[in-house]
């Protein structure tokens, strides 16, 4: 599944982790990639640890990669901001790739690649969340196409895309992967805004290893983020 989870503000602008720690308990999911995840950043979160405390509050494995590194003169923890996994299975290793492509710009924008283990078998997740600018998204979506080919391992990506199916970034994407969604989801599979949802932006492609089964958007707590979550149930042999 994945979930930008708005700093854990919701669309009622009341920050609740116990809601997204519900949302994410409720979906049954096994991988969870997040996005716009706090840890130590700000008085917007209270400070938190979020992706250790939502860790523990879901008994689940955890790593993060961020995408903004600050220090304060007041703290002694950086503060960050940035992408973050759960998972049910070991995480065995983990990379975090910042998207700083032109030098002078610091957008804040991240690939977090880890590798689990599923019985013995090694699978590549990437958790991303990419930018606006479509200068910065086309240099995101080729070094993605890049790391793609130097893993041997069954790959799944998702995450905020910030792009349009049918896009030149999504034909980019899916020359290499399969959309989950575009496989196996119901209706346009919009997920922006939550409550009223107009906008498909939050994607999981997966490569050719996978058969995707059903893909689905969690839709039971819309108030938690202003993202609602996509999840998909995928099949490996």
């Amino acid at each position: 599944m994945t979930f930008n989870i708005h700093h854990g503000r919701g669309m009622d602008k009341q920050l609740d982790l116990f809601r997204i720690a519900e949302v994410i308990e409720k979906s049954d999911a096994d991988i969870i990639g997040l996005n716009e995840v706090d840890k130590y950043f700000s008085k917007r979160s209270d400070y938190e640890d979020q992706i250790s405390w939502l860790a523990k509050q879901l008994n689940m494995n955890q790593t993060f990669g961020p995408s903004l590194s600050l220090t304060s003169k007041n703290s002694t923890n950086v503060r960050q901001y940035g992408n973050a996994l759960l998972s049910r299975y070991p995480i065995v290793n983990e990379k975090r790739h910042l998207f700083n492509f032109i030098p002078g710009l610091i957008e804040g924008r991240s690939l977090l690649d880890s590798t689990i283990e599923i019985n013995k078998k090694l699978f590549q997740i990437n958790v991303i969340h990419l930018s606006l600018n479509p200068i910065l998204h086309r240099k995101q979506t080729d070094f993605i196409v890049n790391q793609h080919l130097k893993t041997p391992h069954p790959m799944i990506i998702m995450g905020d895309w910030n792009m349009k199916p049918e896009s030149k970034g999504w034909r980019k994407i899916t020359r290499e992967f399969q959309d989950a969604w575009h496989l196996a989801g119901k209706g346009a599979g919009f997920t922006y805004p939550s409550l009223r949802p107009r906008s498909r932006l939050d994607y999981l492609f997966v490569s050719h290893h996978f058969r995707v089964i059903e893909a689905e958007i969690i839709m039971n707590f819309p108030n938690a983020s202003d993202h609602l979550p996509v999840k998909a149930t995928l099949s490996f042999s």
